[in-house]
Parts: C-alpha cells; sequence; structure tokens
C-alpha cells in the first residue's frame, strides 16, 4: 500500500468571481425567517383590527336590536346579584 506525497508547492486557491450558490437548506431557512417575520407583522396588524372590527360589530347588532351593552352587563349584574 503506497501514499502519494505532493513535494512541490500548493496550490492558489481559485479566486470566486461569482457568489456560491446557496444549498436548498439554506434557500428554505431563509425562506421560513421571512415568512416567520411576515407572520408577525401582519399579527400585529391584523389582530388589533379583528378585536375592534368584532366589537364594533357586536355593538351594531346590539344597537339594531335596541339594546346596548352595557344594558346587557347591567342584566347580567342584577341576575347575578338577585342569586
Amino acid at each position: 500500500m503506497t501514499t502519494e506525497v505532493h513535494e512541490g508547492p500548493l496550490d492558489a486557491a481559485p479566486h470566486l468571481t461569482a457568489p456560491a450558490r446557496k444549498s436548498w437548506r439554506e434557500q428554505r431557512w431563509e425562506r421560513r425567517r421571512r415568512r416567520l417575520w411576515l407572520e408577525e407583522l401582519l399579527g400585529w396588524i391584523l389582530v388589533p383590527l379583528i378585536v375592534i372590527g368584532t366589537y364594533l360589530f357586536v355593538d351594531m347588532v346590539l344597537n339594531a336590536l335596541g339594546t346596548s351593552p352595557s344594558a346587557i352587563l347591567n342584566g347580567l349584574g342584577t341576575i347575578t346579584s338577585a342569586l
């Protein structure tokens, strides 16, 4: 069994002019990171809009029925105090 030994000077590393292509795992990780940022941003914008919109919708429906949230809460307080 023999081994080859290189006794000359080492070759210089080739200069890379174009950036190396990213592996599919690196590309997937970057997509996942971008998606998480987008989901976080949408969460901070959409959750308050949904909560406020739900409140306004409930208030509108109760006004159409001739009552209000405060009247319902007063009625519930009266019922629980009578028990």
